[in-house]
């Protein structure tokens, strides 16, 4: 073993030494920690103003740490003593059958747990901080208790102990050749390689599905996919994708396709492929997003299929898009153009916006504004790093222990490979989005923001609605998505769905899995929990819900249209180049 340590050791200095000559300019800064360090030390002074509830929680501490003891001290002698405390069930970390079964590492787990429940609650409970400044901490305190865990070091990990002994030591050898290669990815910074890049190519194995891209300018393409149906609905389907990640989400592959299945249920489906910007569209803004994205392609589409009006889905950044195009063609009388509305897992009301409002303050946004006005976009990989952080140990510690503990490749899968595949936002545009709607929450009011000269009232959107959302999602909150029910003029259907923003999404019907919840389709109250009580559970996928809900607006059926068969010429196959340009 010493042997192999010190193997380990020169190995490790050489190949640091190699990259620290290569990258020693390379290195970036990190977040404002100034600004985080102000909210703890407001936290701190709160907490120190009373005393008496600080020594009850240290107290609270102490009991549970002696209860621990006396039952380890009992499993340790051969007795039977149940957990003072256990993970949760969907906590991965503790899956290692060690965990249990020795009594030191369930010590280890137990008391990490204990310390971890007692740290969130206690400055949970600190009186006297502000909304904000309460979430911060909260946020920031999980990120540390998260990072703290005893999965994530050698010593502490039972199957990272194992696999050390086993090989050698050769686990930890491979894993800093990934960590150097992933610094190296990043010109400096940590790139965590989530999974086998080289596994996937776009056009492919993902975003396969056949079809033409038919029109283009300077921040979409339009493809057009091909029919699989002899007839399909005449009015055509527009889908609207966020720009924040590529639209392939929605096109992995055939088995889990939206785009497939709409296909495949006879819609004439047409997909924005977003541009992945750089310096030269530093000053797009939200109203070229609107202008030159769904307002520029429902054109296109009416003049490829000689349709007046389209049925449109917006998701995500794209459903707030949507929401402003349909207040805005309405000021413009010209809301006719858009016969239905479907919204995936979309915000218009942000002051419940989940976690992501922790990024969201004055001091955070000036120094964003100025690293975005520096290169003209922000970055990609600031972008990934901000949603990773939301799911921390699933999208960072799962991937450390993997690759840099035990040296293990990263396994081929197509969600993480499309999660990695980041897009830059433009500055001009980031800026308004996140100033007026997350920061200001000016899109809920009426003519809180203006757009092309228009003000923008969305409580004027008459168009039928369906709203889906999804109950554990930590982008898009559900209770923030309801707010449409509670907005729209027009009739709304509202589905909640099990799991999160991309898997409650991306749920096809073949998988069976998860459920959503339907209500009467008349009877909104204004809090989203009143409605969740008389809610109808389903099993299953949604998609055949909305199947139902948009035939009705189909306008009847015709001989399935073949890309580039109409007005528009095909330009070249799907699924395009714009979704090929990398954002490194």
């Amino acid at each position: 073993m010493a042997e192999t340590v010190g193997r380990i050791a020169e190995q490790s200095q050489r190949l640091m030494n190699d990259f620290l000559a290569r990258h020693a300019q390379d290195f970036t800064v990190g977040p404002d920690a100034a600004n985080l360090g102000r909210a703890f030390l407001e936290m701190t002074t709160r907490m120190m103003g009373d005393p008496a509830k600080l020594i009850e929680a240290q107290v609270s501490l102490w009991q549970d740490y002696m209860n621990l003891w006396q039952t380890t001290a009992a499993r340790m002698m051969g007795q039977e003593a149940a957990p003072v405390i256990t993970p949760a069930k969907d906590d991965r970390r503790f899956k290692d059958a060690a965990w249990n079964d020795n009594q030191v590492f369930d010590y280890i787990k137990q008391s990490y747990l204990l310390t971890a429940r007692w740290l969130q609650n206690t400055v949970r409970k600190v009186d006297g901080l502000d909304d904000k400044t309460s979430k911060k901490v909260d946020f920031y305190t999980r990120q540390f208790v998260d990072a703290m865990a005893p999965s994530n070091f050698v010593m502490t990990n039972p199957e990272v102990l194992r696999t050390t002994i086993e090989s050698g030591g050769e686990n930890l050898v491979k894993g800093l050749e990934h960590l150097l290669e992933d610094l190296e990815r990043g010109n400096g910074r940590l790139k965590i390689s989530m999974t086998d890049a080289e596994a996937f190519e776009i056009g492919k194995n993902v975003a396969v599905q056949p079809g033409k891209v038919v029109y283009q300018n300077e921040l979409l393409q339009l493809i057009h996919y091909t029919p699989t149906t002899a007839k399909v609905a005449k009015r055509p389907l527009l889908v609207i994708p966020p720009w924040i990640n590529k639209y392939y989400i929605l096109d992995l592959k055939p088995q889990n396709s939206f785009v497939k299945w709409a296909v495949d249920q006879g819609q004439s489906v047409y997909m924005i492929s977003w541009v992945n910007p750089d310096e030269r569209l530093a000053q797009k803004t939200f109203a070229d997003y609107m202008k030159e994205g769904p307002l520029a392609a429902i054109e296109a589409m009416q003049k490829d299929t000689g349709e007046k009006s389209v049925n449109v889905i917006g998701y995500c950044l794209g459903g707030t898009l949507l929401a402003s195009t349909l207040a805005y063609l309405e000021a413009k009388k010209k809301s006719d153009i858009i016969a239905s509305a479907t919204f995936f897992t979309t915000m218009i009301d942000f002051a419940e916006a989940g976690e992501l409002s922790v990024f969201i303050d004055e001091e955070q946004l000036t120094a964003l504004e100025t690293k975005m006005n520096e290169r003209g976009y922000l970055d990609g990989a600031d972008m990934a790093a901000t949603f990773n952080m939301l799911r921390a140990n699933d999208l960072i510690w799962s991937f450390v222990i993997n690759n840099y503990l035990l040296g293990k490749e990263p396994f081929p899968f197509d969600l993480l490979y499309w999660n990695s595949d980041s897009t830059r936002m433009p500055a001009a545009m980031h800026s308004f989005y996140l100033r007026n709607m997350y920061q200001k929450n000016l899109l809920i009011q009426p003519g809180g923001i203006e757009l092309g000269g228009v003000a923008i009232d969305l409580t004027t959107i008459r168009q039928p609605s369906f709203v889906l959302a999804t109950r554990e999602d930590h982008i898009a909150p559900w209770i923030a998505a309801y707010a449409a029910t509670q907005t729209y003029k027009g009739p709304v259907t509202f589905v909640l769905a099990a799991s999160g923003h991309i898997a409650g999404v991306v749920n096809p019907p073949a998988a069976g899995k998860y459920c959503h919840w339907i209500g009467d389709g008349k009877t909104y109250p204004k809090k989203p929990e009143a409605w969740l009580e008389k809610a109808q559970q389903h099993p299953g996928s949604w998609w055949p819900e909305w199947a139902k809900w948009i035939a009705a607006f189909s306008d009847g059926d015709v001989a399935a249209r073949q890309p580039g068969a109409g007005k528009l010429k095909p330009i070249e196959d799907a699924p395009g180049s714009y979704v090929k340009v990398l954002a490194q």
